[in-house]
């Protein structure tokens, strides 16, 4: 564990709340912390015209996830993030079943953090997998 992520300990993490979208693609939260973001997503609903897994879908998820795992780290030390990049390569296609999005970080700063997402099929079988990269800023005033 680096100091920065011994550091973050010091306020408890924001809890993750889902959206109007990531309801209605019926996103389900597994697991949730600093260290790592786990959600699930029924293809069912969230399908190209085809029948397959729409890529748009799971940068939709992927980005969600990992920007959530993001905010849980900022918000130990009382910060949020924005989004300034993500990229997906698309690796095979699902047409079935759930996918499950895990989202892992690559690098935790006080500035910039950027997690890695992995979505997998029933099989373990990678879909896609995310890097995003978010920006760390003070919450906005209301």
């Amino acid at each position: 564990m680096t100091d920065m992520q011994h550091q973050a300990r010091n306020l408890e993490p924001w809890t993750i709340e889902l959206g109007e979208l990531d309801r209605r693609m019926g996103v389900r939260i597994i697991e949730e912390s600093v260290d790592k973001v786990v959600a699930t997503m029924p293809v069912e609903g969230n399908t190209q015209s085809f029948g397959l897994l729409h890529g748009g879908a799971s940068l939709a998820v992927g980005e969600a996830v990992g920007s959530w795992a993001a905010v849980k780290f900022a918000s130990t030390f009382g910060k949020v993030v924005v989004g300034v990049d993500v990229n997906a390569t698309h690796h095979r296609s699902a047409t079935e079943g759930l996918v499950t999005i895990t989202a892992t970080p690559i690098k935790l700063g006080r500035r910039m953090t950027s997690h890695e997402v992995l979505i997998t099929d029933e099989q373990q079988r990678r879909i896609c997998t995310l890097r995003i990269t978010n920006l760390v800023v003070d919450k906005p005033k209301h």
